[in-house]
């Protein structure tokens, strides 16, 4: 997978892409600020390597000691005779620059730079990633960090961290910008028996970040699904051209915090007051097919469910229960997010009947009775897994007196992988079930523990796999754009941009919308009352008078819109009055316009640019009260015809269009 950077964007190359195997299987590795305090970082990521199973060499840096763990331990880089291709850096932040340099002369391939003091402490932290920055535009070296908690290979037992553990190796590739959250989720791995392919701490992103990642754990074959905890995007074109290429092959997952902090907008106009930071970041991850969950414990769920079930063809949900209430629970989960219970077959429908007792639920969810045994677990399921009309199971089991939790898991598990189609279980309880628990999830069954949480992950995952389908041949337009209709609109825009303005009135939208062949109402300008009324007559009434102003942008919350004006009278006295309440620098007119009756429904259309990810589309319902009823949706530029359709359709209006 290529990257293909924009002039000035990033200080690597796609061309350098390849040299990032030697961050996650390097052949020789040299730990600068090995140490043998207990407890310290160096000393940890010392211990981590040498106690696993990591075939590579092991080179400790320090001048201070000779023998570490029993490794010989070299006083400087240029003292080890072998290439390095990892450098990992754990000495103090003032001291990277000429670590760095070490490096260089060494011609050591890449490095992961683990030292905080950086950024995060403020400018002082700031001129030193400025300093190593520069130092590696000269090479073709990678750097991960600073300020990060260091990379994983399960599979090669490489664990460059100072974790406690490292997880069983499996297909689930992490990027996390948080050190601590990472370590939290590998322990959790491990009690829940999910194994990770690869594992990076991205730390400030000086040169390796989110799309150089992305596109090397895409290529990885060991890697099913990419899981990202982020707090910054740093490059955004770079992200979303990446993740857009990378999610039609593998889900990807994120968690970002701060969707509670509104960005700092513009408040001149109803489209820039609208638009949040959070809502940007939002329409960015759909663009690129991410999918994003705003819990920690999604997070984990959602990535095990990807590495442990096939993902669905299509949002209808089969729900097998011994208990009313939380399949209740999982179907209100499921409709509430766009999923659907699975239609009972005919054929299903009467052999179900067959096996279950008279009082099953004869619907879906499929009620077992409290009564249910394994064995009628084992023949509902036989019947269901046989039934072309759904996507996938959840089997529920609530414990009671006749329940046998272990042995209705041991039914379930023959159907872990062979139907096609995902099948998630919630066993719910306490010490009861957790033998049972156990045993789904060392079959790859996943468990979970509230069966509305179960729902809600199958609605992620039948979401995703619509979206790769839809966005399988979903190309943008490539036709040329009309260079004539564009030169006539660029030479209307910079007239007014020599003035020093940055918004245009009304009349000047309008004008700037029919250049494009946009219909908008006929509008007309006047300025003076003799002029407003020959223009009313000729337009034919009831007409419309709006404030024309180069200063004031909301014309009706200054009164200076007049509706429905049926005569000549009408025009002057609305002239006069929207004039006279004006400072003369604020008025410079009126504009004309017919009346025209609402036969439908308001709505906006309007567009931002982002400090981030630039152009920013928006559409809703409009009218007065748009920021109070806010049904607005947001799209990133360019938009095909399914992406606007997309757009449409996340609004309440829609429904009604």
């Amino acid at each position: 997978m290529t990257l293909h950077l924009m002039p000035g964007e990033m200080t690597q190359t796609a061309a350098n892409q390849s040299t990032l195997a030697s961050i996650f299987a390097p052949q020789s590795v040299a730990i600068i600020g090995a140490s043998n305090k207990g407890g310290s970082v160096g000393n940890t990521v010392l211990r981590n390597l040498i106690a696993s199973s990591y075939a590579g060499k092991i080179y400790p840096v320090n001048p201070h000691h000779k023998q570490l763990f029993g490794a010989q331990v070299y006083p400087t880089l240029a003292s080890i005779d072998d290439t390095i291709d990892l450098a990992l850096v754990i000495t103090p932040a003032a001291t990277v620059p000429r670590v760095m340099e070490e490096c260089i002369e060494a011609n050591v391939k890449s490095a992961v730079i683990i030292s905080a003091g950086f950024r995060e402490v403020g400018a002082s932290g700031a001129l030193l990633e400025d300093e190593i920055l520069q130092q590696i535009r000269k090479t073709d070296m990678r750097v991960i960090g600073p300020n990060c908690f260091g990379v994983m290979n399960p599979r090669i037992g490489f664990n460059a961290t100072f974790s406690a553990a490292i997880p069983r190796p499996g297909n689930v590739g992490f990027i996390t910008q948080s050190g601590a959250l990472g370590s939290a989720i590998v322990d959790k791995s491990i009690k829940e028996h999910l194994g990770f392919s690869l594992f990076a701490s991205i730390g400030s992103m000086i040169d390796v970040d989110w799309s150089d990642l992305l596109s090397y754990f895409a290529d990885d074959p060991n890697t099913e699904s990419i899981i990202l905890y982020m707090e910054s995007i740093g490059n955004a074109s770079a992200f979303i051209e990446v993740a857009s290429q990378v999610t039609q092959k593998k889900p990807v997952i994120v968690i970002k915090p701060g969707r509670t902090q509104a960005g700092a907008r513009a408040a001149s106009s109803h489209t820039g007051a609208l638009i949040g930071s959070d809502q940007v970041y939002d329409a960015a991850f759909r663009k690129a097919g991410v999918i994003r969950v705003n819990e920690m414990g999604d997070l984990f769920s959602l990535s095990e469910l990807f590495a442990k079930q096939p993902r669905p063809k299509g949002p209808r949900l089969t729900i097998l229960t011994n208990a009313g209430g939380p399949g209740v629970l999982a179907t209100d989960e499921l409709m509430l997010g766009g999923g659907k219970t699975a239609e009972i077959s005919a054929t299903t429908y009467h052999q179900l009947n067959e096996v279950l007792p008279a009082a099953w639920s004869k619907g879906n969810p499929i009620d077992l009775l409290g009564d249910a045994d394994p064995e009628r677990y084992a023949s509902a399921l036989q019947i269901l897994t046989a039934d072309p009309e759904t996507d996938g199971f959840l089997i529920i089991l609530a414990p009671q007196a006749m329940t046998s939790p272990t042995q209705i898991a041991r039914e379930v598990t023959p159907y872990a992988k062979f139907t096609g189609k995902p099948i998630l279980t919630s066993w719910i309880g306490g010490d009861a079930v957790e033998e049972g628990i156990n045993h789904l999830n060392s079959a790859g069954i996943p468990t979970f523990e509230y069966p509305e949480t179960a729902a809600k992950m199958f609605n992620y995952m039948w979401r995703y796999s619509a979206y790769v389908e839809a966005h399988r041949s979903d190309v943008h337009s490539t036709e040329p754009k009309d260079l004539h209709t564009v030169e006539i609109a660029n030479m209307l825009l910079s007239s007014i941009s020599k003035t020093g303005r940055k918004l245009l009135t009304e009349y000047e939208s309008k004008q700037l919308l029919a250049i494009y062949g946009i219909p908008t109402v006929k509008t007309c300008l006047a300025q003076n009352e003799d002029a407003a009324v020959t223009l009313a007559d000729n337009i034919g009434y009831p007409v419309v008078l709006k404030l024309h102003s180069l200063t004031i942008t909301h014309k009706s919350d200054v009164g200076g819109v007049k509706l429905n004006l049926s005569n000549p009278d009408d025009v002057r006295a609305a002239f006069r009055s929207i004039k006279e309440a004006r400072q003369e620098s604020d008025f410079l007119g009126v504009t004309v316009q017919p009346m025209v009756k609402l036969d439908g429904y308001e709505l906006i259309v309007g567009s931002y640019t982002d400090a981030q990810f630039g152009p920013v589309i928006l559409f809703g319902k409009g009218g007065t009260l748009v920021e109070l009823y806010k049904d607005q949706a947001l799209a990133l530029p360019p938009l095909s015809s399914k992406s606007v359709e997309e757009l449409l359709g996340q609004t309440i209006i829609y429904k009604a269009l």
